[in-house]
C-alpha cells in the first residue's frame, strides 16, 4: 500500500476544472517531485490533495484511507502537513511562537520537539526569540518548514518552496528538504527549479494542462531527451 496514492483527479476553481485526471503516487519515505510550465495545474494539485480546493471526481487516498475533500484540520491529524508557496509564517511572532503554532494539537511540553528542530535547523536556535518577519526570504522557510514539521507529519506537502530565492539560498533550502526526508518523513513537493528539484527526487511527475504527462524516476526523467526538450529547454 502506497502512503499517497491519487486516482484519475479532477479538481479547480469554481466551475473551472484544472486538473483532467491526474494520477500520482508517492511511497512512504519517499521524495517526489512535480514539475510543470505555469499553469500545468501543480499547485492545485498540491491544494486538492490538502482539501483547499475542490475536487471534481477522482480519489485521493493516504495512509490506504480515502481522503478525497477532507477538512485540513483532518489530514493534519492523519500525518499530512503543507506549507503553501506564501503566507506560510506568522510574520509578527517569533521564531519560537511560530514553531509552538504549529504543535497545536500536541499536549504536554514542547520543549523537546523544540529542541528537535533546532538541531534540525541550527540557524533557528540563535533566532527562537526574533521576530520573522525581520528575517530573510529563506531563513523565513526554514520556519515554515520547522513550524510543518511541529505537526509529525508522515508526508509533507510543499508548494514552490525555493520561489524567489537566490540559487545559494535555494540550494540551501533543498539541502534542508534532503535531510528533512532522510528522517523518514515523505515528502512531495511542487518546483519550477526543474533540474535541481530531480536531481534530489526518488520519483517526478510532470504536468501540463493539468495532465500526467511523463513520470520516472529523478534520474530517468532527466536523461529523457524528449522530456528535457519539453519541459528543461533541451
Amino acid at each position: 500500500m502506497s502512503l499517497l496514492e491519487i486516482e484519475e483527479l479532477r479538481a479547480g476553481y469554481g466551475d473551472t476544472e484544472i486538473l483532467h485526471g491526474v494520477a500520482i503516487t508517492v511511497e512512504a519515505g519517499e521524495l517526489a517531485v512535480i514539475i510543470g510550465p505555469n499553469g500545468a495545474g501543480k499547485s492545485t494539485l498540491i491544494k486538492a490533495i490538502f482539501g483547499v480546493v475542490a475536487t471534481h471526481g477522482g480519489h485521493v487516498r493516504f495512509a490506504g484511507a480515502d481522503i478525497t475533500g477532507a477538512a485540513p484540520e483532518r489530514l493534519v491529524a492523519m500525518g499530512l502537513a503543507y506549507v503553501p508557496q506564501e503566507r506560510n509564517v506568522f510574520p509578527t511572532l517569533t521564531v519560537a511562537e511560530n514553531l509552538e503554532m504549529g504543535a497545536f494539537r500536541v499536549r504536554g511540553s514542547l520543549a523537546p520537539m523544540l529542541e528537535a528542530q533546532y538541531a534540525l535547523f541550527p540557524e533557528l536556535g540563535g533566532r527562537r526569540r526574533q521576530v520573522v518577519g525581520e528575517m530573510s526570504g529563506g531563513q523565513r522557510q526554514m520556519v515554515a518548514l520547522a513550524r510543518a514539521l511541529m505537526t509529525k507529519p508522515k508526508l509533507l506537502l510543499l508548494d514552490e518552496p525555493t520561489a524567489g530565492l537566490s540559487p545559494k539560498v535555494m540550494a540551501e533550502v533543498f539541502g534542508h528538504i534532503r535531510v528533512i526526508n532522510r528522517t523518514g518523513i515523505g515528502v512531495l513537493m511542487v518546483e519550477q527549479n526543474a533540474r535541481l528539484a530531480l536531481d534530489i527526487a526518488d520519483r517526478g511527475y510532470v504536468l501540463a494542462a493539468g495532465r500526467n504527462r511523463f513520470s520516472g524516476t529523478g534520474a530517468d526523467l532527466l536523461a529523457d531527451r524528449q522530456m528535457a526538450q519539453a519541459f528543461l529547454g533541451g
